[in-house]
């Protein structure tokens, strides 16, 4: 059997140190051997994220594949190959219709078998709905923390940070530069008529410089995006 290894760093910093790539290659060779494979190659994508599958090394495994050069594509850790269960189910599909074999060390799976591609895709699955829990509540205890006017991330123009180092309060300039925005688009100014009027008018942006089309713009989708948020 004609087999691929992949592996993947998804940081640069660990794509010089090689380490990682080592420890993965090695698992690599290990279950080829197991599996009296004839090892052809291990790709190498360094410094690559897995939430999409336009990677260079990725990329010339599925050109491989579409070749019909490769039986079976070695990985230490599914995770090395995509995040992503639509990514993998593609994958999967395309493995399958090329009849190529994808073997994960860490999770002991073989797609050779329905089995294993069952097994490989409720994973998958699992692993993409703890994903996503995680980021819903984060963005719930976000959303408490606004609610709470407490301050998350940068502070939008409008806003400054409480004696107490906590909470964010109106800034009564930026409050009056943000009135004056709004009354101005409400009758009908252009984006750099509405900076001139506030450049004439004594209006300054939070870093004490004059109103450009950028820093309008900037200050409208700011106020925007906390209206939004307050629904």
């Amino acid at each position: 059997m004609k087999a691929i290894g992949y592996v993947r760093v998804s940081t640069d910093r660990q794509a010089e140190q090689g380490v990682s790539l080592e420890a993965q290659e090695a698992k690599i060779r290990a279950m080829a051997t197991v599996q009296s494979a004839e090892l052809l190659d291990v790709i190498v994508d360094g410094g690559e994220s897995a939430k999409s599958l336009n990677r260079p090394g990725l990329q010339r495994l599925l050109e491989l594949i579409n070749a019909g050069k490769v039986e079976a594509v070695i990985v230490a850790k599914l995770d090395r190959l995509t995040r992503s269960v639509k990514d993998l189910c593609g994958l999967l599909e395309l493995f399958e219709k090329r009849k190529v074999a994808l073997v994960s060390v860490a999770e002991s799976l073989d797609t050779g078998s329905a089995a294993g591609r069952l097994v490989i895709t409720i994973m998958a699955a699992v692993s993409q709905w703890e994903r996503e829990a995680i980021g819903e509540r984060t963005r719930d205890a976000l959303r408490h923390k606004r609610g709470k006017g407490e301050r998350v991330g940068n502070i939008e123009f409008g806003y400054r940070l409480a004696v107490d180092g906590v909470h964010v309060e109106p800034d009564p300039a930026e409050q009056a530069a943000l009135a004056a925005i709004r009354k101005l688009r409400l009758g009908g100014h252009s984006l750099r008529a509405v900076a001139g009027a506030l450049n004439t008018s004594g209006h300054r942006t939070r870093r004490g410089t004059e109103w450009r089309l950028e820093s309008v713009v900037r200050a409208i989708n700011q106020d925007v995006a906390k209206v939004q948020r307050s629904y």
